[in-house]
């Protein structure tokens, strides 16, 4: 039995590679095809390729021919394609747009299919499970489509169910995919340089990833707690809350968010929304999630936005994400400063700390397209001046140089041209680097917090002890070896005393600095505790220990200064 399933899911992967050259010859891709098929069966194909399909096809550009093969072959190709689009360091910028054209227009699943779905994975019957299962679906797309249903409880809830027998068609396609990629890099030596294999093996792990609704559960509550969090008088952003007991692997279950869609102008206008309102909300919410939160919504297309009855907007479709880390939140804050001081050396130094320091062959050539830029930049008109504009004239002289930066970095500037091509339509004339000023002063500035760094020096001290605790017992396991005969040391006291004096001055200043945490730490209560004596309702006591602080911390900086050149 083993042998029969083995040879039918060769036969099936046989099928499909052969419907794949099929496709490629319909719109005209023969110099691929011929690459693929190391037979040379598809002269035969092509043959029965009706004429009329291909004057048909041939009014499309080859970019659009791209975009057309993809939907015709289905779910796969077209993610494939989705994905493919967030590389433009990859991909020419015309394919790019095409891709992002990408359509996955699928009849959704039968009610009955449906259900089978829900009650395999919650294991009980739906009748038993919701007060209400509504049979048609209100959206659907090829891996998936979204129920309203009712709990008992009498909350309303949008279930979203994976199609059935999707996970086995991309993973047989997948396979296919590998094929391809080893048969092109072998065949096509220039195309090594885009490694195709680990393009399939990236995007396995995506759509993989993206098949477990559990992995979009957590970034749903990961962006929902991100927003709990959130205490300020502008925190204007909302999100579904999950429903765990009616989460697994293909069932997602999220609180049903009733709103209008944000697009929708004019039925914003007839509730009597205004839309510049609407329009710096939505700006203030996305950049709280780029500079404040490090995980941000990657795809804010209008259908995955809803204006929410109080105003607030409501996030949907948490398949696709992205993630900063702290050091690269305040490397982007610096890089848009710099821009706007027209500092090219900055503006270089930030983009190699963005590509973690990669090699650049030719620095005269990278200073003088970013000179060029920031010119350009500067004798714009000021409201042209868009982030996402600014972003991707950086992309193309970042690809130019061969410098590498994040994945992420190409989701930002994504979402960012969709993110103001909704705010445009809102509001034309709001500027949005207006708004976001604020918070890319904050992000490169908050290594520079007082608080953090007296919890980096704190974390020092810590580490410091703790080294100094387990020194003896290192020194003792080193004298060991020395004694055995493991280990033999060449000992001289050139330089020793430079050493001492070193050692002697770090440690001052790990105390000076151990006591101006603690300054700081109880000037902060007692000026929020109101500790008397008060003069003007502050503390005096808080005034003099922060007064004492600032007075140890010059010190301490003067003494760095100086380095090991005060002997």
């Amino acid at each position: 039995m083993g042998v029969v399933t083995d040879i039918g899911k060769k036969f099936k992967s046989i099928s499909r590679y052969n419907q794949i050259l099929r496709v490629l010859l319909k719109y005209g891709f023969e110099d691929l095809v011929h690459y693929l098929d190391e037979n040379s069966q598809y002269i035969l194909i092509q043959k029965l390729i009706p004429n009329s399909t291909k004057k048909h096809v041939a009014k499309f550009s080859k970019w659009a021919k791209m975009r057309l093969v993809c939907e015709e072959l289905g779910p796969t190709f077209v993610k494939f394609g989705q994905i493919l689009s967030n590389r433009p360091d990859l991909v020419p910028l015309e394919l790019t747009l095409e891709l992002e054209k990408l359509q996955d227009n699928v009849p959704p699943m039968s009610e009955i299919v449906a259900k089978e779905v829900v009650e395999t994975e919650l294991k009980g019957r739906v009748e038993h499970l919701f007060a209400w299962f509504e049979p048609i679906p209100f959206a659907s797309a090829s891996m998936a489509q979204v129920h309203k249903i009712t709990l008992h409880s009498g909350k309303r809830v949008a279930l979203k169910i994976q199609r059935a027998g999707i996970y086995d068609i991309i993973t047989e396609d997948i396979k296919v995919m590998y094929k391809i990629a080893n048969v092109l890099e072998r065949r096509i030596p220039s195309l090594k340089n885009f490694d195709p294999v680990g393009l399939v093996k990236n995007f396995e792990d995506s759509i993989l990833k993206e098949l477990d609704f559990i992995n979009e559960s957590i970034n749903v509550q990961r962006f929902y707690n991100n927003l709990a969090k959130d205490g300020s008088l502008e925190q204007f952003a909302q999100a579904p809350r999950v429903y765990p007991d009616f989460t697994t692997p293909k069932v997602l279950a999220l609180e049903f968010m009733s709103g209008i869609k944000i697009d929708r102008i004019n039925e914003l206008l007839s509730k009597e929304f205004d839309t510049k309102v609407i329009a710096r909300r939505l700006a203030i919410s996305y950049f709280k999630q780029i500079f404040e939160y490090g995980f941000f919504h990657a795809d804010p297309h209008p259908g995955n936005l809803l204006v929410l009855p109080n105003g607030h907007i409501c996030y949907l479709d948490f398949g696709m994400m992205g993630s900063m880390l702290p050091r690269d939140i305040s490397i982007f804050g610096k890089l848009f400063i710099a821009i706007t001081n027209k500092d090219v050396k900055q503006i270089i130094k930030v983009l190699q700390q963005l590509s973690n320091h990669a090699p650049v062959s030719d620095m005269r050539a990278l200073e003088f397209d970013i000179n060029e830029f920031v010119e350009k930049y500067y004798v714009r008109d000021v409201h042209e001046n868009e982030m996402s504009t600014i972003l991707l004239e950086l992309k193309d002289i970042i690809i130019a140089h061969g410098l590498i930066v994040p994945t992420y970095f190409f989701l930002f500037a994504r979402s960012l041209v969709t993110i103001e091509g909704v705010i445009e339509k809102l509001d034309p004339n709001l500027e949005v680097f207006e708004i976001v000023k604020p918070y890319l002063r904050h992000s490169a500035t908050q290594k520079y917090n007082p608080v953090t760094i007296g919890k980096k020096v704190v974390n020092s001290v810590i580490e410091l002890t703790n080294y100094m605790e387990d020194f003896p017992t290192d020194l003792k396991n080193a004298i060991r070896k020395i004694n055995s005969g493991t280990i033999k040391v060449d000992l001289s006291h050139k330089g020793i005393d430079p050493l001492v004096h070193t050692l002697q001055r770090i440690t001052k200043q790990l105390v000076t600095a151990s006591i101006m945490v603690a300054l700081i730490i109880s000037a902060s209560l007692f000026i929020i505790f109101e500790i008397h004596p008060l003069w003007n309702g502050i503390s005096i006591l808080g005034m003099t220990s922060f007064s004492l602080a600032v007075l140890l911390g010059y010190g301490l900086l003067s003494n760095i200064k100086k380095g090991d050149y005060d002997y």
